[in-house]
């Protein structure tokens, strides 16, 4: 059976932005954008939301695609804008080891795209390895790693951009929150412009966030 190259529960803004301009990200705004937690706020009200504290949360559609976010999942890829806010050559101690604490949330390799070295590290069952070279060449390091598994393509956008301009990426799901930004770093202006490559349904969730799956021809 193939490996396939998901994107999952990747979140818009109805006019399709997903982040702010990189001169707008920091320690403070790591989406460069003004409330985000709003774009995220329909996956952290389901059941399954990995950081959930207290009993409860909603069930439906919302809550399966929370659930099934690590389902079959080997490896991941992310950009370097999405492990961090730094540009540029690393610091030299090397502090910076990703927003996400003392256990990351992947549980898997993840390969961060790179032009700038740094020796790979493991926190919890999570080892980040930092990687240079093409789109191809770096899914082929991911499927190696993922063992017979699927590879997440995790974001952020220039990143997805960038496979999808490669033609590798082979599903998406991208949640459409009703909130508009006017000005950003955009998935598209219109999804239709994915439509000449994937078959796609738009189901609309009870939350106010309508579901895109997208699908190769």
């Amino acid at each position: 059976m193939s490996q396939l190259l998901k994107v999952q529960n990747f979140i818009v803004s109805s006019d399709g932005v997903a982040a702010g301009e990189d001169q707008d990200q920091s320690l403070e705004r790591p989406f460069g954008l003004d409330g985000p937690e709003r774009m995220f706020a329909w996956a952290g009200a389901t059941a399954s939301w990995p950081n959930r504290t207290d009993p409860g949360g909603s069930r439906g559609l919302d809550d399966y695609f929370t659930r099934d976010f690590h389902h079959n999942i080997g490896a991941e890829i992310m950009g370097r804008n999405k492990f961090g806010p730094q540009r540029g050559p690393w610091s030299e101690d090397e502090e910076w080891r990703g927003w996400w604490g003392d256990e990351p949330p992947f549980h898997t390799p993840v390969f961060v795209m790179t032009h700038h070295k740094r020796p790979s590290f493991t926190l919890s069952d999570t080892t980040f390895h930092f990687v240079e070279g093409d789109p191809a060449t770096i899914l082929e390091q991911a499927r190696e790693a993922a063992q017979g598994k699927d590879v997440r393509l995790g974001g952020g956008v220039t990143t997805i951009r960038e496979f999808l301009d490669a033609d590798l990426v082979d599903t998406l799901h991208v949640a459409v929150s009703p909130l508009k930004y006017g000005s950003g770093l955009r998935l598209w202006e219109s999804p239709d412009e994915l439509r000449d490559r994937f078959h796609l349904d738009i189901v609309p969730s009870p939350s106010g966030v309508t579901h895109h799956l997208f699908w190769r021809k």
